[in-house]
């Protein structure tokens, strides 16, 4: 089965609030909107993300309602340029953005920041992409081999890379051939045993396919969760959920 993530959305409790905030210290612009009675998706990204680049849905509920975050899911990252971790870090404090995990703590390898409703944010160094454009989005999951299979039988993705620790071990996978300026998915798998809780701060991931039906049988074929099906979403998109229930969306182009 062909696809590639389209994007990641988050839940938000006020609107205005995370526009600003994406649009003011990532550079982040409006690139669409779907306006309805009970709520509102907003899909950003950098001016110039990568045609095979994932954009950020903010999700909004007209209620008033607020999230818990959870511990399954874990960030998205961003990346800056390779020699401008320090220099990306101190621009978002001269912003105004908390301090939260700065270069130093952690080994000037990446840094950590959060955004007003508490989604972490890692920034990553890469010598590709745009700056701040999305370059994966983690998850944490509970048995490491369950996992890697899933995406890797059921989507066709392809391992890319892998770092092993004493405590706990991070998978990347992503579709076969995606260009590096895609999204990947990054795996934590942490070797204590513990369980974690979904929450409701974080929504989904969503991959985009070319036909709908067809992705859709074949992943009934490989036994992946029967969660809402085209028909019972108006035929417009569809979700599943892995193995440990993050949920996947699958949508098209059109």
């Amino acid at each position: 089965m062909e696809s590639a993530f389209d994007h990641v959305m988050i839940r938000v409790e006020d609107l205005a609030e995370s526009l600003d905030w994406y649009e003011t210290h990532l550079n982040y612009e409006e690139k669409g909107r779907w306006e309805a009675d009970t709520f509102t998706n907003v899909f950003l990204g950098p001016e110039d993300v990568h045609e095979a680049g994932a954009l950020l849905e903010l999700t909004y509920n007209h209620d008033g309602r607020a999230y818990e975050l959870g511990d399954a899911w874990g960030h998205i990252a961003v990346r800056v340029p390779e020699d401008a971790l320090q220099e990306s870090y101190d621009e978002l404090m001269e912003g105004g953005v908390d301090d939260y995990r700065d270069p130093e703590s952690c080994g000037n390898r990446y840094a950590f920041v959060k955004d007003p409703d508490g989604h972490e944010i890692e920034i990553v160094k890469r010598d590709y992409g745009a700056k701040w454009s999305i370059d994966h989005t983690m998850v944490r999951v509970e048995d490491a081999d369950e996992a890697l299979g899933y995406w890797t039988r059921k989507f066709e993705f392809d391992e890319t890379g892998r770092w092993e620790a004493d405590t706990f071990a991070n998978y990347f996978v992503e579709p076969e051939d995606a260009p590096r300026e895609a999204m990947s998915l990054e795996l934590t798998y942490n070797y204590d045993g513990r369980t974690y809780t979904m929450g409701d701060a974080w929504g989904h991931l969503a991959l985009e396919v070319d036909d709908l039906d067809d992705a859709w049988e074949c992943l009934m074929a490989r036994e992946a969760p029967d969660y809402r099906d085209p028909e019972s979403c108006g035929n417009r998109y569809a979700f599943t959920k892995d193995q440990d229930g993050h949920e996947v969306e699958l949508v098209t182009s059109d």
